[in-house]
């Protein structure tokens, strides 16, 4: 079976080079690249067509997230295990978002990067067992929002949530119509319809209503 082909993300020289060290010792693991950067790393990506990227997120000119994210654009089978000294929540959906299979803390134990890379190998999950609790706390909190939301939003029509949900992303009638291909005045209805059903007496408040039930990100 051939090796595991790793890039490794990190803008600290001396952290980068002890990764490679270790991870590139083990029998199963060849290291084809180094970044120094999150641009570099999907430069490198690119050219080295890796199997598993370790990328940590705060690196300048281009963050660990949107690396993240463009790298599964362009290359949906390359895995990506993050490891970092973030925690908290925002940031693990943050990149699970972005398409990370691998969330790890750089105060892990080796053996736990090791087994969290190799899973991103097989096409697996793995997640620092200290994030756990608090990763299944926040889907039962979204759970419980969509639960809520699903009450608040029945009446409305699909496509009256497709408005309201591009709404609650601050898009104006105009942009509504290109992404839905329908004429501003449908939306424009279709807005009237969102507002009567909903008991609001504007978009802003409509936009905050869909936010605060989940159905979008807070702007």
């Amino acid at each position: 079976m051939p090796p595991i082909r790793l890039l490794i993300a990190e803008d600290e020289t001396v952290v980068r080079y002890a990764l490679a060290q270790l991870l590139g010792a083990e029998e199963d693991i060849e290291v084809v690249g180094e970044a120094a950067d999150g641009r570099e790393a999907v430069a490198l990506a690119r050219q080295r067509k890796p199997d598993v990227v370790l990328m940590d997120l705060d690196m300048p000119h281009m963050d660990g997230i949107t690396a993240a994210r463009t790298v599964k654009e362009e290359l949906p089978e390359c895995a990506i295990v993050v490891l970092t000294v973030h925690s908290d929540e925002d940031k693990v959906f943050d990149a699970i978002k972005a398409g990370a299979s691998g969330y790890m803390l750089k105060a892990s134990p080796p053996e736990q990067t090791l087994e969290a890379i190799r899973a991103a190998a097989r096409g697996e999950g793995f997640l620092h067992p200290e994030l756990v609790g608090n990763v299944m706390d926040e889907f039962a909190r979204i759970s419980r929002l969509r639960a809520a939301a699903k009450e608040v939003f029945q009446e409305l029509t699909r496509r009256e949530l497709e408005v309201l949900e591009l709404l609650g992303k601050g898009l104006r009638n105009r942009e509504i119509a290109e992404q839905l291909h329908i004429s501003p005045k449908t939306v424009k209805n279709h807005v009237s319809n969102i507002l009567f059903k909903l008991h609001v007496n504007d978009r802003t408040q409509a936009a905050v209503l869909a936010a605060r039930h989940g159905l979008t990100d807070p702007q």
